[in-house]
């Protein structure tokens, strides 16, 4: 199983385009340590031939650009994108789909609830179907049986369902429903390994914790380092919880939480651009080395 990283950061990316903050303008002024982001989305593949987007980020064009292996087709357009699976019906997460609209026929998984939503309130499935066809699969959370995409058999995919918000702009009016968040466990058939991928987190249970200790690799949120960090830099009204994350030094925080991953590799993903982890010369990053956990990075590739 080959998982490539297109976008690590969190909504807005790194630079964010109307942020002034300590990263956002050391990774503008290009100073050693900082690197530039695009928003939060992954491909996954069984032979890197053809490749399942998860999630389709804002940024996905300028993604699919600097990944030639997703895009080279035999013919003379084409792509070797296979489908498109959606983790949720955040704007973060599926906007990008607009831009895939030259594809002849798209293909995309995700549960009824963020059906709904993408049919509803904000109607891009309705959009699309005038510019192509859209095929839409049904995410069954819970199910005795994998979701198997047919254009990466070698691949088993395990929806969990997560708690967290439905977006703001939502028919459920912002509250929690099911089928609005999940986390996936993505199992290589052939050699057995893992991936629990969770680019969204707000609260922890026994099911979770047992799910990620099982997986050989964690791809996991990363989106704050404290608590009341977007408040305190004065960026922001809402605290980590609220805005559905679990910080990562807060003392039940998710750094707590991988210490216990004893025998997976630990990658942050969906970064936010106040986290202070981006700078790679700050104390909180050295933390982050020394408990064994990586921070993602635009093009990071992970082999399982």
């Amino acid at each position: 199983m080959i998982i490539k990283v297109l976008g690590s950061s969190a909504g807005g990316g790194l630079p964010q385009w109307n942020c002034n903050c300590f990263n956002c303008e050391a990774t503008r002024k290009q100073k050693k340590g900082f690197f530039a982001r695009t928003q939060s989305s992954i491909a996954v593949s069984d032979a890197g031939k053809r490749w399942v987007l998860i999630n389709a980020s804002p940024d996905i064009r300028t993604q699919i650009e600097a990944f030639p292996q997703i895009r080279v087709s035999e013919r003379s357009r084409g792509s070797n994108i296979a489908a498109v699976l959606l983790t949720d019906s955040q704007i973060d997460h599926c906007a990008g789909l607009l831009n895939l609209r030259e594809h002849p026929l798209l293909k995309i998984y995700c549960t009824k609830a963020a059906s709904d939503d993408l049919n509803n309130p904000f109607p891009l499935f309705k959009i699309l179907s005038h510019y192509q066809k859209i095929e839409w699969f049904e995410v069954e959370v819970g199910s005795a049986q994998p979701l198997v995409i047919p254009e990466i058999p070698g691949i088993e995919i395990y929806p969990i369902l997560l708690g967290g918000k439905a977006p703001p702009y939502s028919f459920s009016d912002h509250a929690k429903y099911d089928g609005c968040g999940i986390a996936l466990l993505l199992k290589d058939k052939a050699s057995g390994t893992s991936c629990f991928y969770a680019p969204g987190l707000d609260e922890m249970n026994e099911q979770l914790l047992a799910t990620m200790k099982r997986a050989s690799c964690l791809l996991i949120d990363g989106t704050f380092w404290q608590e009341d960090e977007m408040i305190s830099l004065g960026v922001g009204k809402k605290t980590a919880k609220e805005m559905g994350h679990i910080p990562l030094a807060s003392s039940n925080g998710l750094i707590s939480i991988l210490k216990k991953m004893e025998n997976s590799r630990k990658i942050l993903i969906h970064i936010n651009n106040t986290n202070p982890i981006l700078n790679e010369n700050s104390n909180e990053h050295s933390i982050l080395k020394n408990e064994g956990i990586e921070v993602s990075f635009d093009g990071m590739e992970i082999r399982l």
